[in-house]
This record gives structure tokens, sequence and C-alpha cells, in this order.
């Protein structure tokens, strides 16, 4: 079985056997009824990603241009409007409109364009790629104030770092990241979300021109909802594979962040 694939299928038994049931949930069912789940917490998950070990499972289907162009939004656009989800040709933040504004609310591309967060980043690496506060902060409390109704962000914290290793060219710098959620949606976003933020760190690395490190995924509280057993229990039902799929981004060392695009990724060997 894939690490990936043995990865997932670990942490949906965990859930189902171990974990416990939410109470005062805020999500809703169409219906109206509580959205209760299972949950697990504290969970910690690493991928050499120089090794070509990926998190990327061969359980579903990925839409990876998708997961990709979210995070671009995010990134690039630095926007929570809907309009530019739509350019990207996202439609499912539609729901998650906040009243009549056109947007998502104060989170996630607000908060980046708020605080210059990318730019801080990559110019912070450039003067010092040794400096240990490559951060990448979503959580915003003045933000989240402005706009109550807002969708507070999941994946709230990345933390970036480079290393060298012993007996490689002295000229090689390896990126690490850390991913950090205080909520996950494991059968519905966690592919998606593992996906888009390693896109990130090869972004960053591809314009600097850096190797691959590791990545690693923290979740504070990792669910499974009620409406969702069925689902999980097929998943774990399917066969096993070997293949390991790897995510490439094909173009040359060097490339500016800002001119990479979805259609530079290709996902090999899935």
């Amino acid at each position: 079985m894939s690490k990936a694939d043995k990865i997932f299928k670990s942490h949906i038994n965990h859930i189902l056997r171990n974990g416990v049931w939410s109470e005062n949930a805020r999500p809703r069912y169409a219906d109206g009824s509580t959205a209760n789940s299972k949950y697990i917490t504290m969970t910690s998950d690493e991928y050499d990603l120089s090794k070509g070990e990926f998190p990327i499972i061969n359980l579903r289907r990925i839409a990876v241009k998708t997961a990709i162009n979210e995070m671009l939004t995010f990134y690039q656009d630095k926007s929570n409007k809907l309009e530019d989800f739509r350019k990207r040709g996202i439609g499912y933040w539609e729901a998650w409109q906040v009243r009549d504004t056109g947007t998502i609310g104060n989170t996630y591309g607000e908060i980046v364009k708020r605080h210059n967060i990318t730019d801080r980043v990559l110019e912070a690496m450039e003067k010092n790629p040794w400096n240990r506060r490559n951060i990448i902060s979503l959580w915003d409390y003045a933000a989240f104030d402005e706009e109550p109704d807002s969708l507070l962000p999941c994946a709230w914290n990345t933390m970036f770092d480079i290393r060298k290793v012993e007996d490689e060219d002295e000229d090689d710098i390896y990126l690490d990241q850390m991913l950090t959620m205080r909520s996950n949606d494991m059968l519905v976003a966690q592919h998606m979300d593992t996906m888009q933020y390693v896109a990130l760190q090869m972004m960053i690395a591809k314009h600097f021109g850096w190797k691959l490190g590791k990545f690693r995924f923290n979740v504070m509280n990792m669910h499974i909802y009620s409406n969702q057993f069925a689902q999980a229990h097929e998943l774990l039902s399917r066969p096993e594979s070997t293949i390991e799929p790897k995510l490439v981004l094909n173009v040359p060392d060097g490339t500016n962040f800002y001119d990479i695009t979805a259609d530079d990724f290709e996902l090999i060997d899935y």
C-alpha cells in the first residue's frame, strides 16, 4: 500500500474505532439538523518529498487543478472575492458567501492581502533564508471581529525552514514545510488540503531554486461527519495500491512565484 493510502486508512480506522462524538457542533446539514461528527485530536503525518513521498492518495480521485487554483486565489491573487474563484473555475465557495458582499468574508485571501503575507515571506527568505521566522498565519482576531460571519480558516498556520544535507552538494538547499489545521473534514478535504500546500511549497522552492524537503501535516481536530460513515467504510474496502503518485512542477528553477500557474503542475503515476 502506498504511504499516503496507508496513512489515510489509518486515520479513518482510528476515528471510527476510537473517535469521540462532537457536542454543540456549529455546522448544520441541509435539513437544518446538527452536523455531528466523530473526531480524534492532535494528528501529525510527515512525508519526505525529496524521496518521492507525496500525500497523494489513490483511494479516490483528486481535483488537482481545482485544489491548486484555490491556493493560488489565496496566495497569488490575495483575494476573498467569489468572482476571483469563478475566474479560476471554482464554484463551491458560493455557498460560503457572507450575506450579499460577493466575498467569503475576512478569511484566507483577505488576511493574506491585509498583511501582505506572500510578499513578506518571500522577501524574508530572499534576505536571509536561514532565519526562523518564515511563517504564514491566517489567524486574525481583529479581522474576524469586523466580519463575524466569516468562515474562520481551517488551514491557518504554515511554517518554512531550510537545511543542507551532509555529503551532498554544498549548494543544495532543501525547503521544509509544516502545515497546521485547527479542523479537518478528512473525507472531503484532507487530500485537497495537503495537495495544495505541497504545491505552495514547490512554488517557493522553484522561486529560489531550492530542492523539496519534508512536508509535515498537523491537525488538531480531524473528523468524519455522521452522514459520511458509509463512505468511510467504502473507502476502507477499496483495494490497496503500491503506486506512489507524484506532483511535478514543470518550470525552471528561479521562476517567479507569481508567474507559476496551475497548468504548470503535473500529477504522474496516478
